[in-house]
């Protein structure tokens, strides 16, 4: 075809067709009926202690018969699940690795697995494909399917309409916080921890006689599939208990091999893997920070979770436990958000809440069982009490059935001749020749005084709400005499350990600053220094500034844009003479147009007050507690006076206060005065008193403390009385000092 006859089209005549509307109509008309169908339908627990996804696969592998017999496939498994549950092969499986006792990811299993099926301890120790491991339903699952065939849940249509599937499970114990269920929907997102199982039944049976009782007598904490220690926090505790959010602390558990030098760890935190603290583990060593290792591997096996960590002859075991808390992941918390679906709204509730909407909810699943066994009931009573009519004249019965003519008269002519109903007449036409006899009718009509006491007591309990909890009660106590075990997460008070920070374990020597005009910033032990010959730098580069410090020291780094970078001095790489050092722009990530003005180094406690010069002739002065967070802010913003560029920082406290501090400019002015007529600002980005005036484009260009130079300058004469100043202008003989004085930023 022709280039030329390429078809052009004119959307000009479908401008009109468009329909226009505000994005925030088109985003709720369109996004929020797939984000709550993500909240509802997929991420978010309801309050059986179910996903969808986990409630299809049960509910499949209960109708496959997998509660008794032999395991079946996973792979059929899976196949028959996706009649339930659309969203693929892969995503149905992954469910059911979770629920199985192989992958050990729930405190009570729901699936009986045999074959690979990983470890939730390990990221890495991936599970074998469906074709190869088999399953079938834990004997625990009785627990849950009690009730199904009676009516205690709703059932709706499978999404091919082919047939039902229930929209909960009745679950006879609340399972919602046995197990451990993590979800992230739209705009939200769920983890709720686990607890024992028997702990939990006790509760739950208190809180029935009492529904403001202790829980913390019966469930003292949760309790994890992969063991390790519970930091009892009482407020933390509080807070999750009450309302459903709060960081759990764990610790892993270990024990000191001190003839093997090593320290073996048998159970981690359960929101942590094996991969990620050795992972943390090489990092730190490599950082220095846990000098005391040597090796770390991976020994788990068949007996269990096992991860060796080898340490030096001179290493204090216990210290390095400790350190190894404090910077890896053998310390880790669990972040508790307890959001679940009830009767549809996601609500975050505390552990009390939980169990008394759980609690409402399986009074109405017993009235619906108990309901349903008084209609079956009924009706078994109704077909005895027919079979109660015949058995004063058997014979007759006989004798209807003998003389009737054609098959479809032999109901009729019962019910005429016993005055029965039609299902009765029916009941006593299916009896067989050889049941027709008094011994076989009496045994059955027996039944009729049981059922009329059973139907009273049903009766009784559905409408009663202390009976149903008594129901309930008795249900959870055979749960728990059944299928409760120990505590496999031990707690440990908060006072009883020694909690300690990373701080703790830096290793604190004196050491020396250098910052360049180029931004290189180098970091030298005063021990590498004293024995160093020249220090290296880039060609044409001069150093404008040199700070004594620790490494426990705080470094604030002062930026063109008004903003205040801050870094532990053991942040920072420990350099050698002969190394340029850390370019700080890659350093602190700073933007393409910002660069480091000056530095400071301040102590742990941020005392003391720092003057801060500009090039408009200003000064003010400000405590260095203004730069001091409780948390551990890398970057703060508006941390200075912005309107001039800064020249120069003085840090003064109790020894160097009321010294005499010189300003100049590059019209060759200069001005001494107290460092005391400069007033204190409460505010950080103060842009406190000009205290030296200029003419002109003219700007100040150092700000300093007048003592060092008292051999270079007849100080003096450069005093002023009145502020602002002009100053005077300096002495030719002071001029070489001037030019020295150009050459740093000074940080006394």
């Amino acid at each position: 075809m022709s280039k030329n006859n390429d078809f052009k089209v004119d959307h000009s005549d479908y401008i009109d067709l468009v329909e226009r509307s505000p994005i925030t109509r088109t985003l709720k008309s369109n996004y929020m009926p797939y984000a709550m169908s993500v909240i509802v339908s997929r991420a978010i627990p309801e309050i059986d202690g179910f996903k969808p996804s986990h409630r299809k696969l049960l509910y499949t592998m209960y109708r496959m018969g997998l509660m008794k017999g032999p395991r079946a496939k996973s792979a059929d498994i899976v196949g028959q699940t996706m009649a339930l549950n659309p969203h693929g092969d892969q995503a149905i499986y992954e469910t059911m690795v979770r629920m199985t006792r192989g992958n050990g990811a729930l405190i009570n299993p729901w699936i009986d697995s045999k074959g690979n099926f990983g470890r939730v301890y390990s990221r890495d120790m991936q599970y074998a494909a469906y074709r190869y491991t088999e399953a079938r339903l834990d004997k625990s699952c009785e627990t849950i399917f009690s009730g199904l065939n009676k009516n205690a849940v709703e059932f709706v249509d499978n999404y091919s309409g082919t047939f039902q599937e229930p929209v909960l499970l009745p679950v006879t114990f609340p399972t919602i916080l046995v197990n451990a269920n993590q979800g992230i929907a739209v705009g939200m997102a769920s983890n709720i921890c686990s607890f024992n199982l028997r702990e939990v039944c006790e509760a739950t049976c208190a809180l029935i006689d009492d529904n403001k009782v202790d829980l913390f007598q019966y469930m003292p904490a949760p309790d994890f599939s992969t063991g390790a220690n519970i930091i009892y926090e009482e407020d933390v505790m509080q807070n999750v208990y009450e309302n459903g959010r709060g960081s759990i602390k764990m610790r892993a558990v270990y024990q000191i091999d001190t003839k093997n030098r090593c320290i073996e760890v048998t159970e981690i935190p359960y929101s942590t893997t094996v991969e990620v603290i050795m992972e943390d583990v090489i990092e730190q060593t490599k950082k220095g920070k846990l000098k005391e290792v040597v090796n770390i591997r991976d020994d788990t096996d068949l007996n269990g979770l096992k991860l060796t960590i080898d340490y030096r002859p001179s290493a204090d075991p216990e210290l390095l436990v400790q350190k190894l808390f404090s910077v890896t992941a053998m310390q880790s918390n669990f972040p508790c958000n307890f959001n679940l679906l009830i009767k549809g709204k996601p609500q975050v509730l505390g552990v009390r809440n939980i169990l008394l909407e759980w609690l409402a909810w399986r009074r109405e699943c017993l009235t619906a069982e108990f309901t349903f066994e008084i209609e079956e009931n009924q009706k078994r009573l109704h077909i005895l009490k027919g079979l109660e009519a015949i058995l004063l004249d058997i014979d007759k019965a006989i004798k209807i059935v003998r003389e009737t003519e054609k098959d479809d008269q032999v109901i009729p002519r019962l019910m005429a001749g016993f005055s029965i109903d039609q299902l009765q007449a029916e009941a006593v036409a299916e009896i067989k020749l050889r049941q027709l006899n008094q011994e076989y009718i009496i045994r059955r009509i027996e039944d009729i005084a049981d059922l009329e006491a059973e139907i009273e007591r049903l009766q009784k309990i559905i409408g009663n709400r202390r009976k149903l909890n008594q129901e309930i009660k008795k249900q959870l106590k055979d749960v728990a005499k059944k299928y409760g075990r120990e505590r496999l997460t031990q707690i440990i008070a908060e006072e009883k350990i020694e909690i300690a920070e990373e701080e703790d374990f830096i290793e604190d020597y004196n050491l020396k600053f250098f910052y360049t005009a180029e931004g290189y910033l180098k970091k030298i032990a005063l021990t590498s220094l004293r024995s160093a010959g020249d220090l290296r730098l880039k060609e044409n580069d001069r150093i404008i500034q040199d700070i004594e410090a620790t490494n426990k020291s705080e470094v604030l780094f002062f930026t063109n844009k008004g903003e205040v970078y801050k870094l532990h001095a053991y942040e920072i790489q420990d350099a050698k003479p002969s190394e340029l050092g850390e370019y700080t722009p890659n350093l602190l990530e700073l933007e393409d147009d910002e660069k480091v003005i000056a530095i400071h180094v301040t102590s742990e406690k941020f005392e003391g007050y720092l003057i801060l010069g500009f090039a408009d002739g200003r000064c003010v002065k400000i405590a260095v507690d203004n730069y001091y967070t409780k948390t551990n802010r890398r970057k703060l913003r508006n941390a200075f006076y912005e309107g001039s560029p800064l020249i120069g920082i003085l840090y003064q406290d109790e020894e160097n206060s009321g010294k005499d501090i010189i300003m100049q400019n590059n019209q060759d002015r200069m001005i001494l005065l107290e460092s005391d007529r400069i007033g204190l600002k409460a505010t950080r980005n103060s842009q406190g008193n000009r205290i030296m005036s200029l003419r002109g484009n003219y700007q100040a260009d150092y700000l300093g403390y007048a003592e060092q130079f008292s051999d270079k300058y007849d100080l003096d004469y450069y005093r002023v009385r009145t502020l602002p100043a002009a100053g005077r202008f300096i002495k030719e003989e002071d001029m070489s000092a001037k030019q020295m004085n150009l050459t740093e930023i000074s940080d006394e």
